[in-house]
């Protein structure tokens, strides 16, 4: 695996002289957190909205009635999980298809507060102590902690989760864990994590929040993708009914153990969570129009635009509404595979990205419903604009002759078509930019000197994608590239994504507000570009990139976040690795009249399976009591 260039603090400094005083302040950015005594929270910069006497969030309602079920499909999914399919319950390893939300059924050392960008606050650990070089971090467990058979959860169980996961773990457990030296049980009720030194001072807030598994069960099963039984939890929720592929439903726990902890109260308040699975969007909408799902995210503007006139609908039973989208980076892009030599040039991914019409795509085929993503970090302060400025120039000048003169410049954007949605003057440019980089016109193809065609072969695994890219293949086409469009079943899809077996697939990703070292790893460093199952689709292995992910740990304000991630913004809209596509400003739902929930939503997540309650009234209202 490629290590790529790492950029010791000397050399982050290096990059900028207005960074020359920080030598002094190395753990400034978390300098606002106490060292040497218990902390009921943490967060980035040591702001806490809550106290250490907090009775719950803000955002939720503690009286909400416990029952009903909530029968939906997910929009958002983690670790090896499909929305599509599964086949295994082992959500924390590589391989294998887990059924979204699983991670439900465990509980985590600390836990996010949705309304804020990134503070934690104790969980399965009532306190947390950082130590005076803050490289370890000493957590006291609940001794009322339980796992769902009524055994004890202990400082043995954490210390051997984090172990298991460095080891064998998910790319994305594996990754944050790098520079994890020792977890280690101090006794039953104390855990102790230290790390190297070469840590983000953010990491912490990541690792704090992962599952914690019992190494009772783990003794004696196999930590792999072969089992379809559930491990053993200790969460709100656990798994019920398994219909391999097709059905799972988690069952709230009547006597869960946390259930009354602040970061609990007014939450998880059905009594059991549903999941269908689909082969396709279609046969989801139509389950959903029957009442057979009760809750959905619509992510097909054709559908929203004019699906939604059913009986339900007409009649009321059935709202449709939109809910503001979260404060935090996204990004839906394709990545264009940079391990096959014939991507490596940024002129070639240049000309495959002027082929896309996303103008006339929004208007014929998206209703006008999405706006034009032109950065891997739309919706935030990241993603960057106009030329940099004096701070994001003091980190780029030092890598000037490494970088591509575009970064300089006013921030790379992709050319606006005529919306015709074949663009002459656009795809003839896209023609030059191939011809330039090598591939001379054969015919009707682009071929190089040794005679190969330039294909490029674009995975999906949804119909609906087909009618999205279908026109961006012809105008490959048009170019001389022989261009191609692959349907392949969910689990194919993700085997082949897992294992980077593609020339080009998409990708939706939700960033923290707060983004760590460790979280940018496994989707831009080199480290992972070769790493099966890392979200780095593609290749990505630039010793500029590296640097200014490394220095993301060196921040010590979010001032100076967002001048580094500005500066990352600039060089990724550059190389084109990813191709920016489109972005929604709100969430599309849809659901039965049925539910109670609190407004306005938190501005950092959206969970109506956690934070919703079934409303007894409405449904019998609609029929559905």
């Amino acid at each position: 695996m490629n290590e790529g260039l790492i950029f010791s603090r000397r050399n982050f400094l290096a990059l900028g002289a207005a960074a020359a005083t920080a030598p002094l302040f190395r753990n400034l950015a978390f300098a606002a957190v106490p060292t040497g005594q218990p902390l009921h929270g943490l967060s980035a910069f040591g702001d806490l909205k809550y106290g250490p006497d907090f009775k719950n969030f803000d955002y939720v309602n503690v009286d909400a009635p416990k029952g009903g079920t909530f029968n939906y499909g997910p929009s958002q999914w983690v670790y090896n999980q499909n929305p599509y399919t599964f086949n295994t319950l082992n959500s924390f390893v590589i391989k294998g298809d887990a059924p979204p939300r699983i991670e439900i059924c465990f509980d985590s050392l600390l836990t996010s507060a949705l309304d804020e960008p990134d503070a934690i606050y104790g969980l399965l650990a009532s306190t947390v102590t950082v130590s005076a070089d803050r490289n370890s971090f000493e957590f006291a467990l609940r001794p009322e902690a339980r796992f769902h058979d009524g055994s004890h959860l202990t400082a043995h169980d954490a210390a051997f989760t984090f172990n298991l996961f460095k080891e064998k773990g998910h790319p994305d457990l594996l990754l944050p864990l790098r520079e994890l030296t020792e977890a280690v049980a101090l006794d039953d009720g104390v855990l102790r994590l230290t790390f190297s030194g070469k840590q983000s001072d953010r990491t912490i807030l990541d690792v704090a929040t992962f599952p914690i598994l019992s190494k009772a069960y783990f003794d004696k099963v196999s930590f792999d993708s072969s089992r379809m039984d559930p491990p053993l939890g200790s969460g709100p929720y656990r798994v019920g009914l398994v219909r391999a592929g097709q059905t799972i439903e988690y069952e709230r726990v009547p006597d869960y153990w946390g259930r009354d902890l602040p970061v609990n109260r007014g939450m998880y308040n059905f009594d059991r969570l549903r999941i269908e699975f689909y082969g396709d969007r279609q046969a989801a909408f139509e389950a959903f129009k029957k009442g057979e799902v009760h809750f959905r995210e619509e992510a097909t503007s054709r559908m929203w635009a004019t699906s939604y006139d059913f009986p339900a609908i007409k009649a009321g039973k059935v709202v449709k509404r939109e809910f503001p989208a979260e404060k935090r980076p996204s990004m839906q892009a394709t990545a264009v595979n940079l391990r096959r030599e014939r991507f490596r040039d940024v002129r070639v991914r240049r000309a495959i990205a002027m082929c896309f019409d996303f103008e006339w795509t929004n208007r014929t085929l998206f209703y006008g419903l999405y706006n034009r993503s032109q950065s891997c970090f739309e919706r935030s302060d990241f993603k960057a604009s106009g030329k940099p400025g004096p701070d994001e120039l003091a980190l780029l000048e030092p890598m000037r002759d490494k970088l591509p003169p575009e970064v300089f410049d006013d921030a790379f954007q992709l050319p606006a078509s005529d919306g015709s949605g074949r663009d002459r003057k656009l795809l003839g440019e896209a023609r030059k930019l191939m011809i330039a980089a090598g591939w001379k016109p054969s015919g009707r193809l682009l071929q190089n000197e040794a005679g190969q065609s330039f294909g490029v072969e674009v995975l999906v695994d949804d119909e609906s994608f087909v009618r999205v890219y279908s026109p961006w293949v012809e105008n490959m086409k048009a170019i001389g590239i022989d261009a191609s469009l692959r349907v392949v079943e969910s689990a194919q899809h993700q085997q082949r994504q897992a294992n980077f077996d593609f020339d080009m697939i998409g990708m939706a990703l939700l960033f923290s507000p707060t983004p760590t070292r460790e979280g940018m790893d496994g989707i831009f460093h080199s480290r992972s570009a070769n790493l099966n199952g890392s979200r780095n689709l593609p290749g990505t292995a630039d010793p500029a990139i590296d640097a200014l992910v490394e220095a993301i740990d060196r921040v010590t304000n979010r001032h100076q976040l967002t001048t580094v991630m500005c500066c990352l913004d600039r060089l990724l809209r550059a190389r084109m690795d990813w191709i920016p596509s489109w972005y929604s400003p709100s969430h599309r739902n849809a659901f039965w009249d049925m539910f109670g929930f609190k407004e306005p939503k938190p501005d950092y997540g959206f969970s109506p399976e956690s934070l919703w309650w079934f409303d007894e009234a409405k449904a019998k209202a609609i029929g559905k009591g």
